[in-house]
C-alpha cells in the first residue's frame, strides 16, 4: 500500500487513507444555518473516498462571520442539520471534521460573488473586532480592540461552539487561526499591536491561542483528535515568521494540538506570495522535523503522485486538498486507480471500478 493509501491514527480515530478534505467556504448559509447545498457538497467528499470531511470555516459568533452567509456554530438550533451532515459522513466510511472559526477584522465583508470589501450596517453587515483597531486594508471594516473581559468571552464561544459541534456529531475539531482571522489577527505583529498581556512578545500574542485551545481540549473527549491550522508565515518583513510558527506548533501540541495543518497568508493585503504547486508544502515539512508535531500539507496539490511524494519523503503525514476536490469530489477513487491500489468503493459504484 502506497502511503497515500495508508491508515493513519489520529489518537482514538483511525483515517482509512492520507487525504482530508480542507475547509471551503460555501457562502451559502441563512443565520448561520446548514442546508442542502452543505448536505450533497461535504457528502460527495466523503462517497468520493476522502478520510476526513472537514466543514468550511464555521463561526462560533455571528460578528465572527466572514460574510453574511457564513456557517455557523452560535446557535442551539444550527445542530440539527449539521447532526445530519455529520451522520451521513460516517455512514460512508468518512470521519467528519468541523473548522470553528472568528473572522476578526476580516469579518462583515460580501461573499465573493456578491461584491468585495465591507458590508455596511445598513446592508446587514455588523461591527467587526480584534486585537488592535487597524483595518485589513482600507475597503476593509475598522474593527473595535478586543478588552481582555471580551477575550475571555471569544474563548468561551469557542468552548460553546466545540461542544455544539459534539453534539451534532463532529469526531475531529479544528481551530482555524489561519489567513488573517482573528486568532491569526493575535499571532502577527503585524496587525497585533497590544501593549498589554496579550501583544509584544510571542509567548503573549500566542497567549490567546493556547486559551481556546485549553478550552476546546477541555470538553473534547480523550479519544478524539484536535487540529489547528495556522499560516506558517506572513510573506512579509515584520510579520509572522516560520521560525515563530515552529514555536506556536510546538506550544500547540504541548496543549494537545494532535496535528498542525499548515497554510500561509491572509493577514497583510500585498504580500508577495510565490504561488506554485506545493508551494506550502515545505513550511508543513520544517514543523514536522523542528516542533515534532505532525503535519498536514496543502495548497495546490493536485495530482496524485504528487501528494504520495509529500508523504513518501516524509514531509507531511496528511494531504488535505480543497480546489481539487472542487474540480473532482472523487479524487481518492481517481487517485487509487492511478496509484493502483485496490480500495473499496461504495456498493452503488462499483460497477465503475474496474
Amino acid at each position: 500500500m502506497v502511503p497515500l493509501f495508508q491508515p493513519y491514527t489520529l489518537r482514538g480515530l483511525t483515517l482509512r487513507n492520507r487525504i482530508a478534505v480542507a475547509p471551503m467556504c460555501q457562502y451559502s448559509s441563512t443565520d448561520g444555518f446548514a442546508s442542502d447545498w452543505h448536505l450533497v457538497h461535504l457528502g460527495s467528499f466523503a462517497v468520493g473516498g476522502a478520510a476526513i470531511v472537514m466543514t468550511e470555516a464555521t463561526a462560533v459568533e455571528a460578528r465572527g462571520r466572514i460574510s453574511p452567509q457564513d456557517l455557523g456554530i452560535y446557535r442551539d438550533e444550527h445542530i440539527e442539520m449539521l447532526s445530519r451532515i455529520a451522520s451521513f459522513i460516517k455512514s460512508q466510511g468518512a470521519i467528519p471534521a468541523m473548522q470553528l472559526a472568528h473572522a476578526g477584522r476580516k469579518a462583515s465583508t460580501f461573499r465573493p460573488w456578491s461584491g468585495s470589501g465591507e458590508v455596511k450596517r445598513e446592508d446587514g453587515g455588523w461591527e467587526t473586532v480584534g486585537p488592535s483597531a487597524l483595518r485589513f486594508s482600507q475597503n476593509y471594516p475598522l474593527p473595535v480592540e478586543l478588552s481582555q473581559d471580551e477575550i475571555a468571552k471569544v474563548v468561551q464561544s469557542f468552548q460553546t461552539g466545540a461542544r455544539r459541534a459534539l453534539q451534532a456529531g463532529f469526531q475531529i475539531l479544528e481551530i482555524h487561526a489561519a489567513h488573517g482571522y482573528l486568532i491569526h489577527e493575535f499571532l502577527s505583529p503585524y496587525s497585533n499591536h497590544r501593549t498589554d498581556e496579550y501583544g509584544g512578545s510571542l509567548q503573549n500574542r500566542m497567549r490567546f491561542l493556547l486559551e481556546v485551545t485549553d478550552a476546546i481540549r477541555q470538553v473534547l473527549p480523550a479519544e478524539l483528535p484536535l487540529l489547528a491550522r495556522i499560516s506558517a508565515s506572513d510573506w512579509i518583513e515584520g510579520g509572522l515568521t516560520i521560525e515563530e510558527s515552529i514555536e506556536i506548533s510546538r506550544a500547540l501540541h504541548e496543549h494537545g494540538v494532535d496535528l498542525i495543518d499548515v497554510s500561509s497568508g491572509g493577514n497583510v493585503e500585498k504580500a508577495r506570495i510565490p504561488v506554485g504547486p506545493g508551494y506550502q508544502v515545505p513550511f508543513a515539512e520544517a514543523i514536522r522535523r523542528e516542533a515534532h508535531v505532525p503535519t498536514g500539507a496543502v495548497g495546490l496539490i493536485t495530482e496524485p503522485r504528487q501528494a504520495n511524494q509529500i508523504l513518501e519523503q516524509q514531509q507531511a503525514d496528511l494531504i488535505f486538498l480543497a480546489r481539487e476536490f472542487l474540480r473532482d469530489p472523487h479524487f481518492p477513487l481517481r487517485a487509487a486507480r492511478e496509484l493502483s491500489q485496490d480500495i473499496a468503493w461504495p456498493k452503488q459504484y462499483e460497477r465503475a471500478k474496474l
